[in-house]
């Protein structure tokens, strides 16, 4: 068992290239019955997180007498660099924890073992689009411990302000509402435009909505610039037109506070989580706010990533590796997780207690969340289009123009990783 002494803390600027790989779980793991997990603050309190991890630690060897768990906790911050360097190295810990974006980059280096045997028997206990985001070839390469939605959030003040009864749940409903709220000085939609804010928080979800993809089936292709996607960028951009998609999109970071729907000057949100509607019960009131399902035109769908526990291809107790997996995918583990830290549960059989009055909604929302398309560019592709919908939104490209030029930016991008 470790302590907090000697958790690995220290920011990663601070590290040499030996301390860097000491901080590794050495070869994974020093003795046979070893497991080094290399965790991150899922729990935004640190403290908490600390507490937490620590029960974890002594929670499992109670139940696994003879295999000893060492949990580091590793900062967000330069995530995927540490963690390629220390897979690289040849060393690294024995379990990660891994976002479905990650796993396609460390399996097509080798990096990765199935874990579909930590799940034998419980597997038809997962939400299935859960599983299927950490699935490749038929194989489970993460197991799922906790889950994030998003979904569609609303003033009911401005709402009712403009004399709108029942809250815009599909795409012409938010068109038809636009004008009647602009009477009354509101805009209708938040989105976030900055090159900052991620994708698969504004545009990504609109162009699921509209049945579009980002790649090709194939993943060696663009599809994002299809007609679904320019279905998707001109029902943004009208919107914009017409002042139902706030000016300050271009400058915003999908961030609640302190931007439009935060302040009551937009009606709804599309991409809004849980802590969003927490905030927004503290600052509207609570009579003010209601959560949807997410939006829907041809597609009914949002953003929401399963983090799963994935297994180190040269771990050397493999054993023991898929144990901790079992040990963290059961029930109690699953509502433990779930309540320190505000997410979900990934399991269609344990829902976690929460004192949260919108946490239910939430919690229905997650048979519509999306993980988006695995690819090892995922994220450069992210600002390659970003600033073309920027210049869709002002004018200076048609929607179409705009997708065409990110596209064949893309498809450069992606001829280049094969």
């Amino acid at each position: 068992m470790t302590t907090g002494s000697k958790r690995a803390l220290a920011p990663l600027a601070l590290l040499t290239a030996a301390s860097l790989l000491a901080g590794c779980g050495g070869d994974g793991g020093s003795e046979a019955n070893d497991v080094t997990v290399w965790m991150y603050p899922v729990i935004a309190d640190p403290k908490a997180n600390s507490a937490y991890w620590d029960q974890v630690e002594k929670d499992f060897e109670t139940a696994h007498p003879g295999t000893t768990v060492t949990i580091e906790e590793q900062p967000w911050e330069n995530r995927d660099e540490k963690l390629a360097t220390a897979f690289g190295s040849g060393k690294g810990p024995d379990v990660v924890l891994l976002n479905p974006d990650q796993v396609p980059q460390y399996l097509g280096n080798g990096a990765l073992r199935p874990v579909d045997k930590a799940v034998e028997g419980i597997k038809e206990s997962f939400l299935p689009n859960a599983l299927d985001a950490l699935t490749h070839d038929g194989k489970l390469y993460a197991v799922p411990i906790y889950h994030t939605v998003t979904t569609t959030l609303y003033n009911k003040r401005l709402l009712d302000r403009a004399g709108i009864d029942k809250p815009p749940a599909t795409w012409d409903e938010v068109k038809a509402a636009a004008p009647k709220l602009k009477r009354v000085g509101a805009a209708t939609l938040d989105y976030s435009a900055s090159n900052e804010a991620t994708l698969n928080l504004n545009f990504y979800p609109l162009l699921w909505q509209a049945g579009g993809t980002v790649f090709s089936e194939d993943g060696k292709k663009a599809a994002f610039n299809g007609p679904e996607g320019v279905a998707a960028l001109t029902f943004l951009t009208d919107l914009y037109k017409a002042g139902a998609v706030p000016r300050s999109a271009l400058t915003n970071t999908n961030i609640f506070a302190d931007h439009p729907l935060g302040k009551q000057q937009v009606a709804m949100g599309f991409s809004s989580t849980l802590a969003d509607a927490d905030l927004a019960r503290k600052t509207w009131g609570a009579g003010n706010v209601v959560v949807g399902k997410p939006l829907r035109n041809a597609e009914q769908v949002s953003f929401g990533v399963p983090g799963g526990l994935g297994v180190n291809a040269k771990a050397r107790n493999v054993a023991g590796a898929e144990k901790f997996l079992a040990f963290m995918a059961g029930p109690a583990r699953i509502q433990s997780l779930g309540k320190a830290s505000g997410f979900l549960s990934p399991r269609t059989d344990v829902t976690v207690p929460s004192d949260d009055p919108h946490a239910k909604r939430f919690q229905e929302a997650l048979p519509f969340a999306y993980p988006g398309e695995p690819s090892p560019v995922a994220r450069q592709l992210m600002a390659l289009i970003a600033p073309e919908i920027q210049a869709a939104l002002t004018g200076r490209k048609s929607p179409r123009e705009a997708l065409d030029a990110a596209a064949a930016q893309a498809d450069d991008l992606l001829a280049r990783q094969r």
